[in-house]
C-alpha cells in the first residue's frame, strides 16, 4: 500500500538524555498503529517531533514523502493532530474554535461550513457545540480536541491519548469512528491503555526507555504472554488428585494450575501451543461435568510489564 509515516532513526535528546533514542518503524495506509509505552517512554516526544512541535536531534520522519524537517508545512498539511491534554481555547464556543482551525486550515466560505459540519456530526457534538469550551466535561473537550484533528480529512492521524477522559459510550463512538477512518488512512494512537490494542489497533510498537521493544500485530503481542493459548476449565463438583493428575497428561499440556477463588482449573499449553480440541476431547471421552471450558488468549498486561520492565 505504501508507507504514509517513514521514521528512521528518531532521536531526541535533552542535554545528555535521550528521550527518544534511534527508533525505526514505518505505517502504511489502512494501518491503525498502537504506540504503547509506560509514562515517559517517549512516546509523546516521538508524536511531537513527527508532528513538527519539536526539533529532531538526529534521524528522520517523513509524513506521506514530505520531510517534516526540509518540508515541514507539506508534511504537516497531511496530519491531523490530537495532542496530549488537547490545548483549546477555553472562551470559545466549540463552534467558533472549529471554525478558526477551518479558517487556518485555508477553508473559505462555504467550505468551512461544510467541513465544521462534518466534523460535529462525526464526534455527536451538535448538544455541546455552542458552549464555551471551558465550561464542557472532560470528555466533551476531548471530542472537541478530535474533531479539529479530522476536519480538514488528513491523510495521516496521531492521536496522543484519544479515549482519555471518555465513557464507555464515548469511547465505542470514538474506536468506530477510528476504525471506519482507518481505510484510506494511516492513523498512530498513542496511549497507555492496553485495551486499546484489541479494541481497534491492527498493529503495536511498545516502546521503553526511548527504545522500540516489540513491533508486531496484536495477535503477536497477546501470543507472548505465558498463559496465551491456555484452557480453563471450572469443573461441576470436586477436583480430586487423580482428576488434576489426567487433565496434566493431556497431550500438550506442560502444567495444571488452579486460578481464581473459585477453584478453576488453567492448562497451560507447551510453547503457547493449541490445547483446546485435545483437552475437549478428554473431557467429553471421561464425561466430566464443567461448567466453564474456555481459552485464555493472554495477559496483555503481564506482556506489557516484561517487555517494559526489561530495560
Amino acid at each position: 500500500m505504501g508507507n504514509m509515516i517513514t521514521i528512521t532513526g528518531l532521536t531526541k535528546r535533552f542535554g545528555s538524555f535521550a528521550a527518544v533514542d534511534k527508533i525505526s518503524f514505518s505505517v502504511e495506509k489502512g494501518e491503525v498503529l498502537g504506540f504503547l509505552g509506560p509514562n515517559g517512554a517517549g512516546k509523546s516526544t516521538t508524536m511531537k517531533m513527527l508532528t513538527g512541535y519539536l526539533p529532531i536531534t538526529d534521524g528522520r520522519a517523513a509524513v506521506c514523502g514530505f520531510d517534516v524537517v526540509g518540508e515541514s508545512l507539506e508534511a504537516r498539511r497531511r496530519i491531523g493532530y490530537l495532542p496530549e491534554g488537547a490545548p483549546l481555547y477555553g472562551d470559545m464556543s466549540g463552534l467558533a474554535f472549529l471554525n478558526f482551525v477551518a479558517e487556518i486550515r485555508g477553508f473559505r466560505g462555504s467550505e468551512i461550513k461544510q467541513r465544521v459540519d462534518y466534523a460535529v456530526d462525526r464526534l455527536e457534538l451538535q448538544s455541546v457545540i455552542n458552549k464555551p469550551i471551558e465550561t464542557l466535561s472532560k470528555g466533551f473537550k476531548r471530542r472537541v480536541g478530535l474533531a479539529q484533528a479530522i476536519l480538514h480529512d488528513p491523510d495521516v492521524l496521531i492521536l496522543d491519548e484519544p479515549t482519555d477522559g471518555l465513557d464507555p459510550n464515548q469511547k465505542h463512538q470514538v474506536r468506530t469512528l477510528i476504525k471506519d477512518m482507518a481505510q484510506d488512512k494511516a492513523i498512530v494512537i498513542s496511549t497507555h491503555l492496553l485495551e486499546e490494542v484489541s479494541a481497534v489497533c491492527t498493529r503495536a510498537v511498545v516502546i521503553a526507555q526511548g527504545k522500540i521493544v516489540f513491533d508486531g500485530s496484536p495477535v503477536e503481542f497477546a501470543a507472548k504472554s505465558s498463559t496465551h493459548n491456555a484452557v480453563i476449565v471450572k469443573i461441576s463438583g470436586t477436583v480430586d488428585g487423580g482428576l488434576r493428575t489426567g487433565l496434566g497428561s493431556i497431550q500438550g499440556v506442560d502444567r495444571v494450575e488452579t486460578v481464581g477463588s473459585e477453584g478453576a482449573l488453567m492448562l497451560v499449553p507447551a510453547s503457547g501451543g493449541s490445547i483446546i480440541e485435545d483437552v475437549s476431547l478428554f473431557v467429553r471421552d471421561k464425561n466430566i461435568e464443567v461448567d466453564e471450558l474456555y481459552v485464555e488468549r493472554g495477559h496483555l498486561d503481564q506482556v506489557f510489564r516484561e517487555l517494559t520492565n526489561a530495560q
